[in-house]
């Protein structure tokens, strides 16, 4: 059973963790771009117009998500100032654009990892939404600026500062469509003559920048710098502690059927009969498992059966009594020389004997049960003698006092019986 539960639950983690794939959090995704730098405006200006090569003024501000450490989506919104020179007749013209751009890792495509943590590349490219503002005194037309489309690209070298900061540096080209004027703003838009009003790209500018990236998250490391290797281990790592946890968790440390995370009573007696939570059948709720009542019950004195003989005086000699009478021992469990929590009161009775009479010893006898060879059994027996005597002598107990040896097999009981095993595998006190 517990083999099927181990199967069944390896499964269940395994699916899990592939259909968690998209919602891993072993890297940040999210990051926030801000860039500013040149421009060069190429194609078209009206005659005697013409701008710096190249012209300071443009920037933009961006947030990307990354779906994994290779791809990822980038929206941006940006604009740049465009004048003339000093030599040209004067104009000012302001180019606003909004854009979703697809984002490649090209440092994760290519494996920068094997030779650089510091240095990545990311290419982008998209299209998006820009509009040309002119200075309304030169335009000589009914309208101010144009709407136009654009479509664009670049590439981004990174500088990794920090986990959190990255410093880059971009080139975009960006190619406006359906732009009406020129980028003077002076004249129609046309090629040999002809107007641009219905053509397709015909007005291209060049970004330049430096910028800085800031990562969003609380994972050590974003995307970026998360090569394919590190998220392979980072999810056999995952696997192992969950395979971990499962193994774990089916231990049945008291072998009573039940795993440990489901039972109550991780440390049931060996041999009884437990509920489908682990907990000893006690029906009489009188904290003795049904199981084994019977057979302490013919091994122990009953308190109310008790009988003092005429000659019983209170100062300690109703425990000497229950003691040289075999009532009080130490049990142990199968092949073990721990002795039973519940029996520990019996070292209790003995050491409270001896307190209260400082001129008695005691001799401490141990025995073993039928199952393993003689020869083992031997040396058990004597090891459950030696261990209630260390427990006496540490609780204060002259050692003087004490002696001890191992009587090996009481073959006074069925050895087929577990119930009654349980009854020789014990301690006994003999008084002097």
């Amino acid at each position: 059973m517990k083999k099927v539960l181990f199967i069944l639950s390896l499964v269940a983690s395994t699916s899990a963790i592939y259909a968690q794939e998209e919602e891993a959090t072993e890297f940040d995704k999210w990051s926030i771009e801000l860039s500013a730098g040149v421009n060069k405006p190429t194609r078209t200006f009206t005659p005697g117009y013409f701008v710096n090569t190249p012209s300071v003024g443009q920037g933009a501000l961006g947030v990307r998500y990354m779906f994994n450490n290779k791809f990822g989506l980038k929206l941006e919104g940006g604009y740049s100032n465009i004048e003339g020179d000093e030599e040209s007749y004067e104009f000012t013209t302001t180019n606003y654009r909004g854009s979703l751009q697809g984002v490649i890792n090209l440092g994760n495509v290519l494996d920068f990892n094997k030779w650089t943590n510091t240095f990545g590349l990311l290419v982008h490219a998209g299209g998006g939404y820009s509009m040309n503002v002119y200075d309304e005194d030169i335009v000589g037309t009914d309208f101010d600026n144009d709407n136009m489309l654009h479509i664009m690209g670049g590439i981004t070298p990174q500088v990794r500062l920090s986990n959190s900061i990255a410093l880059t540096a971009d080139v975009t080209a960006m190619g406006n469509i359906r732009q009406r004027m020129t980028w003077d703003g002076a004249s129609l838009n046309s090629s040999n003559g002809v107007s641009n009003e219905n053509r397709g790209v015909d007005a291209f500018i060049v970004n330049a920048s430096l910028g800085l990236t800031f990562y969003l998250g609380s994972n050590e490391k974003h995307a970026d710098w998360v090569a394919d290797d590190t998220v392979l281990k980072d999810k056999v790592m995952e696997l192992e502690e969950r395979l971990a946890k499962i193994e774990s968790d089916l231990i049945d440390s008291d072998q009573d059927g039940v795993a440990d995370y489901l039972d109550r009573e991780p440390n049931t007696v060996s041999g009884v009969s437990v509920n489908t939570k682990g907990v000893a059948v006690d029906k009489n709720k009188n904290g003795i498992p049904d199981e084994i009542e019977g057979s302490l019950e013919a091994r122990y004195l009953n308190k109310d059966d008790y009988k003092p003989s005429p000659n019983t005086v209170t100062n300690g000699s109703v425990i000497k009594d229950l003691l040289e009478k075999g009532y009080v021992n130490v049990y142990f469990k199968t092949n073990s020389s721990t002795p039973e929590k519940y029996s520990l009161e019996a070292v209790n009775y003995l050491k409270t004997y001896l307190i209260q009479n400082p001129s008695a010893s005691a001799q401490l006898i141990g025995y073993a049960d039928e199952i393993g060879n003689e020869a083992y059994n031997a040396q058990l027996s004597e090891k459950r003698a030696k261990r209630v005597y260390d427990i006496l002598v540490a609780s204060g107990i002259d050692a003087n006092r004490l002696s001890h040896t191992g009587n090996g097999e009481d073959t006074s009981v069925d050895k087929n019986s577990s119930e009654a095993r349980q009854l020789v595998r014990r301690v006994t006190f003999k008084l002097n």
